[in-house]
């Protein structure tokens, strides 16, 4: 029987584009929060699970705290309504699965997951997704689960700041997890509730495979930004092939395409990236990012600013 020895590693976002002070008060629930996620997610590895077990796991945590921009703490679109969207992907096999605004999900990535594992294809959306949801059993709620007044407040604030001709504040709250096993396989996952006031059943990068979310042999990427420009430049996929056909590390290879490509186009945000050797990155361009790691030791490390180490 062959054993494996690689070490279990697991990293993950809840989102580029903090400030300061927009979050005084809740910056020790959310250290909380991350750290619960990583806990979560390293008791699935620990236990013999799988990388897409570990991803799966620490981003349903994050989905179900009200800090972060997915499941429960998502954004208002343009309508007052809630459109969720959510990716995952399997390194070793290449094996993928999205769905993108949907309305009545609690957790979206459990979702993408039955999508990749359940159906022939790669990505559902709208009522469609919401179907296959019921046939696959994933639990569907009341659109009024996923409201907060906090999240009401901002989109008044964006609706009244478009009203009088001023440019709207573009909310890059995105959860994200990467993830080595045992066996050294690597997969990668996000999950968003989009831009505050998005409009036309706005899609972004985080269920676009290879732009927001990526996996492969090599390397795992779940990127946190303004998603045209990772749409773009197919952010996640050009940082795993940095890695795997050009030889760059992580570190490189992110630096280049989240602080480098991205900028030149006008647009901004960050992303964890994960080595199949467990080199990582998690660079980001603005303020601040809510990110973490845990490794063998079971002990969570969590950040927010960018004079944090992790």
């Amino acid at each position: 029987m062959n054993v494996a020895h690689h070490r279990p590693v697991l990293l993950i976002h809840g989102g580029a584009g903090v400030i300061r002070k927009d979050i005084e008060a809740a910056e020790q629930p959310v250290r909380a929060a991350l750290a619960l996620a990583l806990r979560t997610g390293h008791e699935r590895l620990q236990a013999g699970g799988s990388a897409l077990d570990a991803v799966s796991a620490a981003i349903v945590v994050l989905e179900d705290a009200p800090h972060f921009n997915a499941g429960r703490g998502a954004v208002f679109n343009h309508e007052g309504q809630h459109e969720l969207d959510a990716a995952i992907m399997d390194g070793a096999s290449l094996h993928a699965g999205a769905i993108a605004g949907v309305r009545r999900v609690r957790n979206p990535i459990l979702l993408a997951r039955a999508v990749m594992e359940h159906s022939p294809h790669v990505l559902l959306s709208g009522a469609g997704a919401e179907y296959f949801a019921q046939s696959q059993g994933i639990t569907l709620v009341d659109p009024a689960y996923f409201r907060s007044e906090q999240r009401w407040q901002q989109l008044q604030q964006a609706l009244a700041r478009e009203a009088a001709g001023q440019t709207t504040d573009d909310y890059f709250g995105t959860v994200g997890a990467v993830a080595r096993d045992a066996h050294g396989r690597l997969a990668a996952g996000t999950s968003t509730g989009g831009m505050t006031n998005k409009r036309y059943g706005r899609v972004g990068d985080s269920p676009i495979i290879g732009a927001g979310t990526y996996a492969n042999a090599h390397c795992a990427v779940s990127g946190t930004g303004w998603g045209e420009f990772y749409i773009r430049v197919a952010a996640a996929h050009t940082i795993c092939m940095r890695v795997a056909e050009m030889g760059q590390s992580p570190q490189q290879a992110a630096r280049d395409v989240i602080d480098r490509e991205i900028p030149r186009l006008g647009g901004n945000g960050g992303a964890i990236v994960l080595g199949r050797d467990g080199q990582f990155a998690m660079p980001f361009n603005t303020d601040g990012m809510y990110r973490g790691r845990i490794g063998a030791d079971g002990v969570p490390q969590v950040a927010i600013w960018r004079d944090e180490a992790v």
